[in-house]
């Protein structure tokens, strides 16, 4: 089952007096948590009354954090979105809903075990699968994903030779 609220990012620090807090994003960039007015802290909803890009981050002041002492209270805090909220491209997942997928192979039907985690270095993602005889990463580029089917729970793969 897909969770409701998804992990986005997390308040590292505050921004200011007034009561601003700097959020690292977990997203493919910051410009991402800019899409969106409410975000969740601790399951409780935060309206975001004004949010910007700075650096890497995001500077957001929350609506009822109105000074440095309210902001420092949500130091170390992770900030979660409402997936109903969330607007993705054709094709795209949230890499959450990606975990725990079956991976089979596309051409013999093997299950090669689980996708248990996805790498992010600057090319492209890697699939991390493991509890197959064998663990493999499998980098994430149409080359060796063939399907991706959460709504059945599987990955289909094709791996080349030494992988």
């Amino acid at each position: 089952m897909k969770a409701q609220y998804l992990e986005a990012g997390k308040i590292v620090n505050t921004h200011g007096i007034a009561g601003e807090v700097k959020i690292i994003p977990w997203a493919d960039g910051p410009e991402f948590l800019l899409d969106f007015d409410t975000l969740y802290i601790d399951g409780k909803p935060m309206e975001v009354q004004r949010a910007r890009v700075h650096k890497n981050c995001v500077l957001a002041k929350l609506a009822g954090i109105d000074d440095i002492n309210e902001a420092m209270k949500l130091k170390e805090k992770v900030v979660s979105i409402h997936r109903d909220d969330a607007k993705l491209e054709e094709g795209a997942f949230f890499l959450a809903d990606l975990l725990g997928l079956e991976v089979r192979d596309a051409d013999s039907g093997e299950v090669l075990g689980t996708l248990s985690e996805v790498l992010t270095p600057p090319a492209s993602n890697v699939y991390v699968v493991t509890g197959g005889k064998h663990q493999h990463m499998i980098p994430a580029v149409p080359e060796f994903i063939v399907e991706t089917n959460l709504d059945e729970g599987y990955l289909r793969v094709r791996l080349i030779e030494g992988m």
